[in-house]
């Protein structure tokens, strides 16, 4: 789950530059830059023609493992093997079915996470690679960009460093693919929050989530999220008669949700709020008819949910008004979850809030988005000039960064305007670059001066 860009710009070097979400369509990009002889790794490790062919042999492998949400253990163990196979060290499939490799002693004095996810929303693509006149051609496949392209990526550059690299720099790597990122549950990330949780393992330094950008663009921010479900139930009548049908409540709700998204506009799609009509139906038994329907609101930064939760409750009591039964609600307003019920008989109206999450803008300023600017030049032509964008929907930065809270970016091959589309391809000539720009963006990091948390 990554979301289409809301607006991208060009690093001016300068922290006062122009605003990064801006509105406006970015469009493919440049192509990818001619590679340096043999990439960022060519240094060391095999000659690149193999190490070139090695690593698309990784992403296409990986594509070609169907890990469906909830259904991610076979990739997750064929990633851990294929880790281990290229020298990362304690790999394993842990407790939420996470693939998880690392580089460094677990005791190091910083730690850098690269949080990619392994799981894919439906669609059957058959897998495969064709050429485009391009060097190396074109993946096609379900995942080749969101994401297991850009997590390919992370550990194609994790293999290039290796072990001794990340003890000599006192740096320890935590690869990880992680389960449900494409559910609202994203249990691999939750999974991970309570392992690297200041107490029994340190919290990162810096955190790299795995989603498509574009080679030569950072992304720093994604929009919040909150899911909305309704079912309302009302006795049947005539369409003839007085009564509107039981479809006006979602009707109604919608209409209530548009005006929170006009009292919260803002200059960009990513400052405003945007609500969605995510699915709606109808049925009847001849005695009672039903209306199911499903909303989605996606949520500038610093949104004040509560207030939110408070409106839909104050909604609520006027729509079910003329049901006159007894309440129930267990709502949570600081965390926008729960449900609020009222029913009498067979008549009722419910209202539940889920799968919310704060919408995140990274520091740009940061010793990482500094890494990453520097290897994009470094590794594209001296025309290059590098971008940031933030996006509309969500990831797993939305889980991390507010229990985290250390520089994040997200990074990766591939374009997300495919993403969860029947032509989703990636060009595997930028994916080699992104994994050069990783593994150069990791040695700036590593020689960087500490920075105090």
């Amino acid at each position: 789950m990554d979301g289409v860009p809301s607006g991208a710009a060009r690093h001016t070097g300068s922290a006062g530059g122009r605003d990064p979400a801006r509105t406006g369509t970015t469009g493919a990009g440049p192509a990818p830059a001619a590679r340096h002889a043999g990439g960022a790794g060519a240094r060391q490790g095999l000659p690149s023609r193999r190490r070139d062919r090695v690593e698309i042999e990784l992403v296409r492998g990986l594509v070609a493992v169907p890990s469906l949400s909830r259904h991610e253990a076979a990739a997750s163990g064929w990633l851990a093997a294929e880790m281990e196979a290229r020298g990362l060290e304690r790999c394993q499939v842990d407790g939420a079915l996470n693939a998880v490799g690392e580089l460094g002693d677990p005791d190091a004095s910083r730690l850098v996470v690269l949080l990619g996810h392994i799981d894919t929303v439906p669609g059957n693509i058959p897998v495969r690679i064709e050429a485009d006149g391009s060097t190396h051609g074109v993946l096609h496949g379900r995942g080749s960009v969101d994401a297991k392209g850009p997590l390919a990526a992370f550990v194609a550059a994790a293999a290039r460093l290796g072990g001794d690299w990340a003890r000599a720099h006192d740096l320890r790597l935590i690869v990880a693919g992680a389960t449900e990122e494409e559910a609202a549950s994203s249990r691999g990330a939750h999974h991970l929050l309570e392992r690297l949780n200041g107490r029994d393992e340190p919290m990162p330094d810096f955190c790299i989530i795995g989603e498509p950008s574009r080679w030569h663009r950072v992304t720093l921010g994604y929009k919040g999220r909150l899911l909305i479900d309704l079912l309302a139930r009302r006795p049947s009548s005539h369409t003839a008669g007085p009564e509107a049908g039981v479809g006006i409540t979602a009707f109604d709700l919608w209409q209530r949700l548009e005006q929170v998204a006009e009292r919260n506009g803002g200059r960009t799609p990513f400052e405003r709020v945007l609500p969605s009509l995510r699915s709606i139906g109808t049925t009847s038994d001849g005695l009672y008819d039903t209306v199911r329907a499903d909303f989605g609101l996606r949520l500038p930064v610093d949104f004040d949910v509560a207030a939110l939760v408070d409106e839909l409750t104050s909604w609520f009591g006027g729509a079910a008004a003329d049901i006159d039964g007894p309440l129930f609600s267990d709502l949570d307003p600081e965390r926008a979850t729960g449900t609020i019920r009222c029913e009498r008989g067979d008549a009722g109206l419910e209202l539940s809030l889920r799968g919310h999450e704060i919408g995140v803008r990274a520091d740009r300023r940061s010793p990482l988005v500094r890494a990453f600017l520097a290897a994009i030049r470094g590794v594209g032509s001296p025309e290059t000039a590098p971008r940031f964008v933030v996006k509309t929907g969500t990831c797993d930065m939305n889980i991390v960064w507010p229990v985290w809270q250390c520089p994040v970016v997200a990074y990766g091959p591939g374009d997300s305007t495919l993403d969860h589309t029947p032509n989703e391809h990636l060009e595997l000539d930028e994916y080699l670059l992104a994994v050069d720009i990783v593994e150069l963006a990791l040695r700036n990091l590593a020689a960087a001066p500490p920075v105090a948390r």
